[in-house]
């Protein structure tokens, strides 16, 4: 059985089909397992909000921990032929980071002089915990750096590159691509150009590595943070029109830790309406709404002032007229678009893609795939982590019954 993709729906069916019996071969083309959900923070404040962060470590651990799953990390799939069974052919990179010996002590980070050559893995107890870009490491170029080999003293980092090819046989397919966030730099909110404009992705690791929202541009303690929904989704002029489903539940969990740990903090939140998410919705949004300006509008421009604070223009629909408020750090709430693996793969497996690009999912009648080929997760159209974990249980009980196994 082959699982494509290691994200929190691929992950959570390895485990599951691995429990079963079934020997698995995960494929992941990042260095990095867990894919978008591994790096999203807890958003518990008093008490556990459902955000499901926790998830996806969870699922990780069980499993790297299991024999019977084969990780192919680093790792491409090049062709996929036959009717099922099925030949996988792949090419796998060799990790320049000896997973065994890095201990993420962060000396690498230190040292190397090129911004965005070493990778940051987000998952605390599941190494690699970094990895190295080849296309922008000095030493693939000209040999003529190696500072983070020189410096770690783990020894951990050998700059030998290299590849491997492979084939496999399998009986059955899943394909767990996940999503692709929106990258806003065609939005004329200044992402890319004003330092304190940043997704609702890059806050979340912000989170997780100063726990306190701070301005990217100079450190300082952020007192007035808006957020800006639909960033990238129900944009038709984008083409983008429909709605990314966990912005809204996202977005105002991550606000309310935020004033949870800075006390002072004045959040805004734009939006065009907010989506229902969890059982809890209706109470924790009304708390929400007693702490958080809720401004039923979506900015038309994003300006930095001469006194580097974030000038926001917009329309209330109240008043008919425009206004202006300022910020610290101006939030992008980005839609949740296609993997760019997904077109490729569905091509190989002969998979329809929807109307948004996503791929059908299993078990729709409309758009059959063929035998032993399944979907899961995000891969199929945007969802939270427990819609994605749900998924993946409701495809393995496919998967089982197609190989005899109840």
């Amino acid at each position: 059985m082959a699982v494509i993709g290691a994200g929190v729906a691929g992950l959570t069916a390895a485990g599951l089909l691995a429990g079963w019996g079934v020997e698995v071969s995960l494929f992941e083309k990042s260095p990095f397992l867990g894919g978008h959900a591994i790096q999203l923070g807890c958003k518990a404040t008093d008490s556990c909000v459902k955000c499901g962060a926790c998830v996806a470590e969870d699922q990780l651990m069980g499993v790297v921990r299991n024999p019977k799953v084969s990780i192919h990390a680093g790792t491409q799939i090049e062709a996929i032929s036959g009717q099922g069974p099925y030949q996988i052919s792949f090419c796998s990179h060799s990790p320049l980071v000896h997973a065994d010996r890095c201990n993420g002590c962060g000396i690498c980070f230190q040292k190397c002089p090129v911004p965005g050559a070493i990778l940051q893995g987000q998952a605390p107890r599941v190494g690699p915990y970094v990895a190295i870009r080849q296309d922008l490491c000095r030493f693939f170029d000209d040999g003529a750096c190696s500072l983070c080999r020189e410096t770690c003293p783990q020894g951990a980092i050998h700059l030998s590159a290299g590849t491997r090819s492979g084939q496999i046989h399998v009986d059955a397919i899943l394909v767990a691509t996940g999503f692709a966030p929106y990258i806003p730099s065609h939005k004329p909110y200044g992402y890319g150009l004003f330092q304190n404009v940043i997704t609702s992705l890059d806050a979340e690791r912000l989170l997780r590595e100063k726990t306190l929202m701070k301005r990217p541009s100079d450190g300082r303690l952020a007192g007035r943070i808006a957020f800006i929904q639909c960033v990238g989704s129900r944009d038709a002029r984008q083409g983008h029109p429909g709605c990314s489903k966990i912005c809204c539940g996202s977005s105002l969990r991550m606000a309310r830790l935020i004033q949870s740990r800075q006390n002072d903090a004045q959040i805004a939140f734009f939006y065009i309406d907010v989506q229902n998410f969890g059982k809890d919705f209706q109470c924790f949004y009304a708390n929400a709404r007693t702490s958080i300006e809720m401004i039923r509008a979506i900015p038309g421009d994003i300006i930095r002032t001469e006194k580097d604070e974030l000038e926001v223009i917009y329309f209330d629909p109240e008043t008919k007229v425009s206004k202006e408020a300022f910020f610290d750090v101006v939030i992008l709430s980005v839609g949740l678009l296609p993997s760019g693996d997904n077109k490729r793969v569905a091509r190989m497996l002969n998979l329809p893609l929807n109307d948004s690009g996503f791929i059908s999912p299993s078990g729709d009648d409309r758009r059959p795939s063929p035998a032993g080929i399944y979907t899961a997760g995000a891969a199929t159209g945007p969802m939270s982590i427990a819609e994605s974990v749900s998924s993946a249980e409701r495809t393995v009980f496919q998967i089982i019954g197609y190989l005899g196994l109840r």
